[in-house]
């Protein structure tokens, strides 16, 4: 029987971190191969010293089986891990076509609700997944990637896959010490963090706040609540289901984060890199429009963010 390969695209923080738990585990396996697909100063440092990844457990080395900036020299992989940020997810995908058949699963695990439909434009032979991650963790240095608190959950799930093939994976992953969940409505687990992280990357960005500042300030926290609205009613419009309760849920879940706590949007933004925007604001914004669903919230912020965007592009 031949090994299930597992291909690793995106050696961030949440490539670095699951797909170098797989690496490490499955180091020997007959069973299971990890490859790692990366480029420029990452390839370079993955191929020289392998991954360090740095947890509260401590400091591993890891190796795959393979490290290569050329995915269409792979043959053809069972699983791509895809774990790209938004921006660059067309960009990163279109390599792969070679290494894609029919029985290819291709998972996302990167921000936003839109990657599946993206995948499948660019990849329509393989079997698209959905799935989403909560993780706090950087690449900090070329082939370097730490990781803060101890959340790792990792949740998949299809519509379409046949329930051996998720079974499979599911296995795969847990035996490898995975904190994953096969979810039965992977919508909803989506949206739900959907839920989270847009309007937390929009408005920390937008006020240059951390989630702190902005839950415990009064007037802050009114912008924060009418986006969590306006988003809740763009997904009802999209028949996805929630719980009655999730504005407060969500509301609950940023108080618990350490106050400095912030998206890794506002990240980029102060670093001025190129940013999620497209996929966390001006898509609830699209999507509302689509819809027929107001989100005057929505629109002011993105059109402050861009603003902000073309103010920083004109200083550099």
């Amino acid at each position: 029987m031949s090994k299930f390969r597992i291909a690793v695209l995106g050696l961030g923080g949440v490539g670095g971190y699951f797909g170098g738990k797989l690496a490490a585990f499955y180091a020997n396996s007959n069973e299971v191969e990890i490859i790692f697909i990366a480029r420029g100063e990452n390839e370079k440092a993955l191929k020289s010293n392998g991954l360090k990844l740095i947890t509260s457990q401590g400091e591993e080395i890891i190796h795959p089986s393979i490290v290569t900036g050329q995915p269409e020299k792979l043959g053809i992989v069972d699983l791509v891990l895809c774990c790209v940020k938004s921006y660059n997810l067309e960009m990163a995908v279109e390599p792969l076509k070679p290494c894609i058949n029919d029985q290819t699963i291709i998972l996302p695990l990167l921000n936003g609700v839109d990657a599946s439909e993206r995948i499948k434009k660019i990849l329509p032979q393989g079997e698209v997944w959905e799935g989403c991650v909560y993780i706090v963790s950087r690449l900090i240095a070329p082939g370097v990637v730490k990781t803060s608190g101890s959340i790792n959950q990792l949740y998949f799930g299809s519509e379409q896959g046949t329930k051996e093939k998720l079974e499979r994976v599911h296995t795969i992953f847990r035996t490898a010490g995975l904190n994953a969940h096969l979810a039965t409505n992977i919508s909803q687990t989506l949206w739900e963090k959907f839920l989270f992280i847009s309007p937390a990357a929009t408005l920390t960005s937008y006020l240059d706040l951390s989630i702190g500042a902005i839950v415990n300030d009064e007037q802050h926290r009114e912008l924060l609540l009418k986006l969590l609205k306006e988003l809740k009613s763009v997904a009802e419009a999209k028949n996805i289901s929630l719980s009655e309760n999730i504005v407060q849920m969500t509301l609950d879940k940023m108080r618990s984060l350490p106050p400095e706590t912030t998206s890794s949007m506002h990240s980029d933004f102060n670093r001025g890199n190129k940013t999620e925007i497209d996929s966390l604001t001006a898509y609830v914004v699209k999507l509302g429009r689509e819809l027929k669903v107001p989100t005057r919230c929505y629109e002011q912020m993105l059109a402050g963010l861009k603003e902000k965007l073309s103010h920083k592009m004109s200083q550099s």
